[in-house]
């Protein structure tokens, strides 16, 4: 061990002491630029991506797996799908309620003060948080009711409290009709 001769700051990981050109802080704590890495698959963290738990850091897709909520969706990071629960990081993973998507927007609720989805119902905490037709929706959720394409907020139409594509709205919601659909100028000529 190096001698600690300014009594200054050390290390959470390593403890040795950290000199000011090399710190990084966090909560309070003193880190090496190098040591500040998450704790179970070793990238390289931030201040936008480093999620805390007592002494220990993690990236926030290690973290969720480790302490998040459990199920479908949940600790895989933005906009990605995975059946990995964690296990190849020695991750233990217990079997929760299967995913039952719905269709009633009755079922969102308010959970721990975050907003519910209207498609699942789940609770929806700013990371992975779409705003559309004046709700919160699971980035994973804001899909075309009908055919299930992935949504933009500018993209969407929507009706009843359901979200759905363009091309969705128009078939199933547009105007019917002689006329109809031929595109903005178009003559319709009748004998």
């Amino acid at each position: 061990r190096m001698p600690n001769w300014g009594g200054g700051k050390k290390c959470g990981v390593c403890q040795k002491a950290v000199y000011f050109a090399e710190e990084v802080q966090c909560e309070g704590n003193s880190f090496h630029k190098s040591c500040f890495l998450c704790m179970v698959c070793k990238k390289n963290l931030d201040s936008t991506t480093v999620a805390v738990h007592g002494e220990e850091i993690y990236c926030k897709s290690c973290y969720g797996k480790k302490y998040g909520p459990k199920g479908y969706g949940y600790g895989q990071g933005a906009g990605t799908l995975s059946t990995d629960k964690g296990e190849s990081l020695g991750i233990k993973y217990e079997e929760g309620q299967p995913h039952r998507p719905t269709n009633n927007p009755g079922t969102a609720q308010k959970v721990g003060g975050s907003d519910g989805c209207p498609r699942c119902g789940q609770a929806v905490y700013a990371a992975e948080k779409v705003i559309g037709a004046g709700k919160s929706w699971h980035k994973s959720c804001f899909r075309c009711a009908k055919c299930g394409k992935s949504l933009e907020s500018t993209t969407l139409a929507d009706k009843d409290g359901e979200i759905y594509c363009k091309g969705c709205y128009a078939k199933n919601f547009g105007p019917k009709g002689f006329g109809f659909g031929q595109g903005a100028g178009a003559l319709v000529h009748s004998q």
